[in-house]
Parts: C-alpha cells; sequence; structure tokens
C-alpha cells in the first residue's frame, strides 16, 4: 500500500539526472557516482511528495477513473491526513539530502516542487500549457544531473529531453481520452478540450520532434559514431508510437515498459551501443 501511495514505480522518470554523468563522460568516476544516486534518491522523495499532494487534491476525481480509483487516497485506504504526514516527511528528506550535495540543486528541487504543485492546482486544466509544464520538470530533472557534477549542459540535454517528454505526455493524453471516452472531462477537465485531430497532430509532432533533436544531436556531438544508433533509436521511437496508437496500457504507465518484449529489447541494445561507442 506505502509503496502505491509514494507511486514507486514512477521513479523511472527521475533515471534523467543520471544522463549528464553518462554523456559526460564520467559514469567510471566513483564520486561523480555517489553524487549522482544521492541526488537521484532526493530527486524520487520530492516527487513521492508532489504525488501524494496531487492524490489528495484529485481523491474525488480519480474515484471515477477505473486504474486511479485504486490508488490508496481514492481507495480511501490511507487517510488524507496520515498522507499529509508522509508528504512532509519525505520533502524534509528530500530538501535535506538536496542541501547536502549543493545549493544549485537544493533550488532546482524546490522549483521543482513548487512547479508541480502550480500544474497541480491550476495549470492542468489549461490546454498546452499541462503538457509544457510536464515536459519542464523532465528538464529540470535532467538539468540537475549537470549542475551536481559542475559539467556543462548542453542545449541537446534541454532539447531531447523536452521533446521525450512531450511525446510521452501526449501519448498518455491520448490514451486516457481512447480509455474514459465520455468520461475523461469529469476525470480531467483538460482531456475535453484535446480533439481527436489536436491530439494526433500533437503525437506527429512530438514524434517527429523527438527523432529530429537526437538525430541532429548524433550527427553534431562529440561523438559522431553515435549516428549509427539512429537505425536502433527510429525503431524504440516508433514501437512505442505503434503502443500508443493500439491504446496499450504501455501508454497511460510508461513504467510498463518492460511488458512489451520488443521495446525493452529496442532500450537495452540502444543503450548498450551507447555505452560501446562513449566508453569503449
Amino acid at each position: 500500500m506505502l509503496f502505491n501511495l509514494l507511486r514507486v514505480k514512477q521513479y523511472y522518470k527521475n533515471l534523467l539526472v543520471f544522463l549528464p554523468l553518462i554523456f559526460a563522460g564520467l559514469l567510471l568516476n566513483v564520486n561523480s557516482i555517489f553524487l549522482t544516486i544521492l541526488a537521484f534518491i532526493s530527486l524520487c522523495l520530492i516527487s513521492s511528495t508532489n504525488y501524494i499532494l496531487n492524490d489528495i487534491i484529485d481523491k474525488e476525481k480519480d474515484k471515477i477513473h477505473p486504474e486511479k480509483s485504486n490508488r490508496p487516497i481514492a481507495s480511501e485506504l490511507i487517510s488524507v491526513n496520515k498522507a499529509s504526514i508522509i508528504a512532509f516527511i519525505l520533502a524534509i528528506l528530500s530538501l535535506t539530502i538536496a542541501i547536502v550535495i549543493s545549493t544549485e540543486f537544493f533550488i532546482i528541487i524546490l522549483i521543482l516542487f513548487f512547479l508541480t504543485q502550480l500544474y497541480s492546482l491550476y495549470f492542468k486544466n489549461e490546454i498546452f500549457l499541462d503538457l509544457i509544464f510536464i515536459s519542464t520538470n523532465f528538464i529540470l530533472r535532467a538539468i540537475a544531473g549537470a549542475y551536481i557534477l559542475n559539467v556543462r549542459i548542453s542545449p541537446w540535454l534541454i532539447l531531447c529531453t523536452f521533446f521525450l517528454s512531450l511525446f510521452l505526455v501526449v501519448g498518455k493524453r491520448k490514451s486516457e481520452i481512447y480509455l474514459l471516452k465520455n468520461k475523461s472531462s469529469q476525470h480531467k477537465p483538460v482531456l475535453a478540450l484535446y480533439s481527436k485531430e489536436i491530439i494526433n497532430t500533437l503525437l506527429i509532432m512530438s514524434t517527429i520532434s523527438l527523432l529530429l533533436s537526437y538525430s541532429l544531436y548524433s550527427f553534431l556531438s562529440i561523438y559522431p559514431h553515435l549516428i549509427y544508433t539512429l537505425p536502433i533509436s527510429l525503431y524504440v521511437i516508433l514501437r512505442y508510437f505503434y503502443l500508443i496508437e493500439t491504446n496499450s496500457t504501455i501508454a497511460r504507465n510508461p513504467e510498463y515498459f518492460y511488458q512489451d518484449k520488443r521495446l525493452c529489447l529496442g532500450i537495452l541494445f540502444w543503450m548498450l551501443i551507447i555505452l560501446f561507442i562513449m566508453y569503449f
């Protein structure tokens, strides 16, 4: 129950903090690895804080969702008061770790927290801004890794992370609309504003933007051999696009990517090739 309250399965988003470690060539540096792991823990704790607060805010709306109605707060397995105390403790732990790492990282954690609350309270009901806010939070996770390691923040890190997030969240929106149908606006009012034409256009735009940004990075980076990863990256992105279009559960819950063997093997092969090119 606590596992579901903290939404541990959503921690995959915080793996973005490891990108600067990998692409700055510091994957074999023990001190850099230790700092990044600490940052990952801090991000996971503040993420759980945000998830709990969001579940408290959306308690009644989640009750009409066929999947989210099983969440501890919506199903009333955990009281709002108890959940609030847990959220407060997690926030204190996260901020304590963050300030130990660096002042800059501490500020990023605070920004991530307040942006998420702004999203939960208001911007999640604003068409397009809901997508932009979520994607911005992904960027914060990625650049946090650069700040703690004191390495240059590449514009490609920002672009690729932003369009990856946009691709995932648009796919999630489309899947939610398909699942909830006429009840979608009751769960999230903003879903009523996304017509079929708009959501399909956004999905195509985000897919092309993600492919283009990664392709340009591969071609222009200090690792020119990354250009050879384009076929496998294209396959992974198109495979996920297919899962979105076929209304797979994975589109609504990307953390279940391992359930699709082709997608899982594609990602694994892609990562292994990148590591081989960069380190060997």
